[in-house]
């Protein structure tokens, strides 16, 4: 008899800094048959649809909502996704079921709500005859794991590499966890470590300390103990204001003394690398000062401030202030601005237009940058990732699509215009609209780390600039609320207790 797995999944990134709220027209809803038609996307949902057929599940879809990280979520979008998850779930525990299978993030944050994967499988283990069902996931590297959801599920797992190039791997070893629990009838719990660390995303690379070696460790844990099924270092995400938040280690275990002895061990060597996770950052001008005499390129600008990837606009203007004050040549930003977009939908290919551009997605940012511009094209902003490994294929699968676009040029500088923020994580994004990447000097990018697969083989230099906007790494610039304190690196005396 074939087993029957339930499937959902929740994906959001919340950034609680921000002015925005999230509302349900931000979301891409998929409902029923549109989960399993995901086959083939490279997404985590994929990750789990391959072991379902390779297993000869019957996937019982329910639904799925993501979106592009942003500000807090409307809590009626959570209720919304509950009131489509809710009918089926209960017909198929009627029914018989084997499994439940989700593929979340891990750092959504509602109006109502600051842990609401917890609260997603507090619900579902209510529900008459979910408390037998084993319950298994995927989460992003940058979740706030809590303990209500190790309480929750037998095995949530996250990626292990950042930029996250592993999302369908990720759900692939989540599923086969799942399937371990149905064939052998063993539920192992979720042990959960948080500690008083709270770093930047520039600081969680995992080619650098301090994650590098705690994904070492991690791995060895695994080899040497077999009662551990999976061991999970959780980077965390900083931008959201959550008791919670921060770095935390997770174990899937069958011994818990063991597994919670590794799991401190975990702590102690993140605390003696802490300060490995707080990178410097430059100054635009001082870099660029440096950089125009070599004519070496493409030089890379970092901007995290401005990290769509982490909740950013994606539109603030301190970069391309910065090229326009020094004149540079052949250099190449993007910008989402779908006012600007929209004003160039009449003009002719090849016309002058004057545009206030960016400047307006944060509070932080000086404003609009009046510029003439001459339009070069436009397109859909449909494009298909070169990479199926990229970071934004964890998020949205192997198809992006940044919305009407169009590309302009101001002197040296030619800008990217897109309707919807769209993480740099890949460069079909360039490539889409008929420009290599490669042939620039220098090349905005606005991101932390998860750039790094797409941009870094080309790059002849990278430099990560301090600059204006909500996804500071300096961490000390906001007003948590909520964060349990003391924490690393706001307060003088913390311990690791």
């Amino acid at each position: 008899m074939r087993a029957r797995v339930l499937l959902a999944g929740l994906y959001h990134e919340t950034h609680c800094f921000t002015d925005d709220i999230t509302r349900l027209d931000a979301f891409r809803i998929r409902r029923g048959a549109e989960l399993p038609a995901r086959r083939g996307d490279a997404s985590t949902m994929d990750g789990f649809l391959s072991v379902a057929e390779r297993e000869g599940w019957q996937v019982v879809p329910a639904a799925d909502y993501s979106a592009t990280p942003s500000g807090c979520i409307d809590h009626a979008v959570f209720e919304a996704f509950w009131n489509d998850v809710e009918p089926v779930l209960a017909r198929a525990l009627a029914e018989g079921l084997e499994g439940i299978f989700l593929t979340l993030h891990g750092a959504m944050v509602t109006t109502a709500e600051e842990d609401p994967e917890g609260e997603l499988l507090r619900r579902i283990r209510a529900m008459p005859g979910a408390a037998a069902v084993p319950i298994a996931g995927s989460l992003d590297m940058h979740a706030n794991l809590t303990p209500a959801m190790c309480s929750g599920a037998e095995a949530l797992v996250c990626y292990r590499e950042t930029p996250h190039i592993d999302g369908f791997e990720t759900a692939v070893r989540a599923a086969e966890l799942l399937a371990r629990c149905i064939t052998t009838g063993r539920r192992p719990r979720m042990r959960w470590r948080g500690t008083p660390i709270l770093l930047p995303p520039t600081g969680t690379a995992t080619a650098d300390e301090p994650l590098r070696p705690l994904e070492a460790l991690a791995r060895e844990i695994e080899r040497r103990h077999p009662q551990i099924w999976a061991v999970d270092v959780m980077a965390g995400f900083a931008f959201a204001d959550i008791y919670h938040a921060g770095m935390a280690f997770g174990a899937i275990t069958e011994d818990d003394a063991l597994a919670d002895a590794a799991l401190t061990g975990l702590a102690e060597l993140a605390w003696s690398l802490k300060e490995k996770g707080i990178p410097p950052e430059d100054d635009p001008d001082d870099v660029l000062r440096r950089i125009l005499p070599v004519r070496q390129g493409p030089v890379l600008l970092l901007e995290p401030a401005d990290n769509i990837g982490g909740g950013a606009p994606g539109d603030c203007t301190d970069i391309l202030r910065a090229l326009l004050r020094h004149d540079a040549e052949n250099a190449g930003v993007i910008l989402n601005d779908p006012r600007s977009v929209a004003a160039l939908q009449t003009v002719p290919i090849g016309g002058g237009a004057r545009l206030a551009l960016g400047g307006r997605g944060s509070r932080l940012d000086l404003g609009p940058v009046e510029l003439d511009v001459t339009l070069i094209s436009r397109s859909d902003g449909r494009f298909t990732l070169e990479d199926p490994h990229s970071h934004l294929a964890s998020m949205v699968g192997r198809y992006v699509d940044m919305g009407p676009s169009a590309v302009v040029r101001h002197r040296g500088i030619t800008i990217l215009l897109t309707t919807l923020p769209t993480p740099p994580f890949d460069l079909g994004e360039w490539r889409s609209q008929g420009i290599d990447p490669e042939r620039f000097a220098i090349i905005g990018v606005k991101a932390a780390v998860a750039h790094r697969r797409a941009y870094d083989p080309i790059a002849a230099a990278s430099f990560t600039l301090r600059t204006r906007g909500p996804c500071t790494s300096d961490l000390r610039a906001l007003p948590y609320t909520r964060l349990r304190r003391p924490m690393f690196p706001l307060d003088a005396e913390v311990t690791l207790g």
